[in-house]
């Protein structure tokens, strides 16, 4: 394993120099971008953040504290509705920030929930967010409420710590516990492995927590990380075939779990490089779907983990942000390569990975039965938005109540949604009374069941164009053409994101819409629906009320010509409207429509 050395002699090759150097020189010397130079200043992720905190001036922090707070789960935010008025009233932006929570498998209990609830309410208005990380995130929690906040996060027994930042994030989980001692073992791995390569700096709970501090920053040490941690996001998901609703092609690093015809886990596949993220224009950025690597042994996979994301700490771009992830990493050096320093790092060779089945990306809803005898109810939540929507579901107040009731557990999915987990046979009956009470299963079609969209607008710095609340007036839309067609119960996957970050992975879903402008979306389509393959870029720049135009006749020609089962995706690819995407480099090769189609 890794012998933990300092960071500067793991990252930087040392300068034409005879003399020793500190960091920042070899920082500077190594032309590294300037988070890195932040980073290795900061004092293990302190910055000015304690002193920032103290500045009632400003709602807001300063630049490179909005850097560093990323680390702690939080990004700076205003809403951007609110600017042209505050502009010309010159005052300043409607600062506030967003805080996303640590959960590991996305598991919480009902108290924990009840806590989120109060906190949501008391500080960030009228909803909890369930997010496409697997864990909730709050928005509007102004600079003078932070503090409090965090405290009463703690109290939950919960944190923020790495929910954002160049580190490991949040770990996934297959988390619709039907195969329940295959899903067990994902939860397991996930909250090991997040233990595991998880921050040590004290940073956290001295700044917000009012904790006891190190003196000068420099006692503390960070065993896997060192001061200049990762150079950039890494995200860790573990998947339970068949189903792929963790998206493990779309990440860093994801363990794919290889059962016994008992359903017993015998290991675990390991995928390496995959990632959504790419800049408009820049060819050079791409997303990409991960590599099949290796396969371990149950005892195995926290150790390989680690190994991976040691050797990206090292083998990553540290110049170029746009060029920082695995994905690119992979590229550069070769899958071969990486295997082999990954085995190096470990102590051993691995076996090749083995055979396994993904059938669909999407959750599993309404009522299942795990091998235990317990029940699981999966609620479609639009968007995660945890409220009390008007003539609608009463998401809010109906889980809160529930939440005093319930004695299992509640999960979140990386489809945004909310599993009432682990209900005993004799509680069901009193689970479903106040579901329907509250209307928690009200008005969720096929094409509904399969969406995701990102907050984008008002709040969200990077957006280009709205996301989650453009979505559900976009998909009334294709919902009635879906029905023109008699495709109204077919299963068809729709993303949607504001810019080309894809918080909300739509390259691998088979309608993606990226925003591009204002009420202007770049259209994809093509991809797999189990998650496997990236779509294609099918028409530039498409005005929001062209949208549905564009796809109604696409509708139309796979009605007339798809063969029994086969998916609106590799339909499109079939028929030769659209180039299959088979990495990521060719992403952005022989893109366009490929033939026209009309009804």
């Amino acid at each position: 394993m890794d012998d933990h050395k300092p960071a500067s002699e793991r990252v930087y090759e040392t300068p034409p120099t005879g003399r020793p150097i500190d960091e920042a020189e070899a920082a500077r010397a190594a032309g590294l971008a300037h988070n890195e130079h932040l980073k290795i200043a900061s004092g293990y992720l302190r910055g000015g953040l304690a002193d920032g905190l103290l500045k009632h001036a400003t709602g807001a922090i300063s630049d490179d504290d909005g850097q560093l707070v990323k680390f702690h789960g939080m990004y700076l935010q205003d809403d951007r509705d609110l600017r042209p008025e505050r502009t010309k009233k010159k005052l300043d932006k409607a600062y506030a920030f967003m805080i996303r929570l640590r959960i590991a498998g996305g598991v919480i209990s009902p108290k924990q929930w009840l806590a989120l609830d109060d906190i949501a309410t008391t500080y960030a208005g009228d909803a909890i967010r369930a997010t496409t990380r697997q864990t909730f995130q709050y928005h509007g929690v102004i600079k003078s409420n932070l503090k409090r906040t965090m405290a009463a996060i703690d109290a939950a027994l919960l944190d923020t710590i790495a929910a954002c930042g160049d580190v490991n994030r949040n770990v996934m989980a297959a988390t619709n516990p039907a195969q329940t001692h295959a899903h067990a073992a994902a939860y397991e791995l996930a909250k090991d492995i997040s233990d595991s390569l998880l921050p040590r700096t004290n940073a956290w709970r001295e700044i917000w927590l009012d904790g006891e501090k190190v003196v000068g920053g420099e006692e503390e040490f960070e065993p896997v990380y060192g001061k200049t941690y990762l150079p950039r996001k890494f995200k860790i998901v573990v998947a339970v075939p068949p189903s792929n609703e963790v998206d493990v092609f779309a990440h860093d690093l994801g363990f794919i779990a290889i059962l016994d015809k008992a359903n017993k886990l015998t290991g675990w596949n390991v995928t390496v490089g995959g990632g959504m993220g790419m800049t408009h224009g820049e060819p050079d950025t791409f997303p990409r779907t991960a590599d099949l690597m290796l396969f371990c042994k149950p005892d195995e996979a926290v150790k390989v983990a680690e190994a991976v994301m040691t050797v990206q700490r090292d083998w990553g771009n540290r110049t170029n942000r746009k060029n920082a992830r695995l994905k690119y990493t992979i590229e550069r050096y070769g899958l071969k390569a990486f295997r082999a320093e990954v085995e190096k790092r470990v102590g051993k060779a691995f076996a090749d990975p083995k055979p396994f089945t993904f059938t669909g990306n999407g959750d599993r809803y309404g009522w299942t039965e795990g091998d235990d005898g317990r029940h699981h109810l999966t609620l479609y939540v639009p968007s995660g938005r945890i409220k009390d929507y008007e003539d609608g579901p009463k998401f809010l107040s109906g889980l809160r109540r529930i939440a005093t009731e319930h004695e299992g557990d509640f999960r979140l999915t990386g489809n945004q949604n909310v599993i009432i987990a682990n209900v005993p046979s004799e509680k069901r009956a009193a689970i479903e009374a106040l579901v329907d009470e509250y209307s928690l299963t009200k008005g969720a079609g096929a094409l509904r069941r399969n969406s995701i969209a990102c907050v984008a607008l008002p709040t969200c710095g990077l957006a280009l164009a709205e996301s989650e609340r453009y979505l559900p007036d976009l998909m009334t839309e294709l919902e009635a053409s879906l029905a023109r067609h008699g495709l109204q119960d077919d299963e068809i996957t729709i993303r949607s994101t504001g810019c080309p970050n894809g918080c909300a992975r739509p390259f691998i879903a088979e309608i993606g819409l990226v925003g591009r402008g204002p009420e202007r979306y770049h259209l994809y389509l093509g991809a797999a629906f189990d998650g496997s393959r990236l779509g294609k870029l099918y028409r530039e720049d498409v005005k929001a009320d062209e949208i549905r135009d564009t796809l109604d006749p696409l509708f139309a020609d796979y009605a007339r010509g798809r063969n029994p089962g086969e998916r609106f995706g590799d339909y499109l690819v079939r028929a030769g409207h659209v180039a299959k995407t088979t990495n990521g480099p060719d992403f952005h090769d022989n893109i366009g429509a490929l033939k026209l189609v009309t009804i």
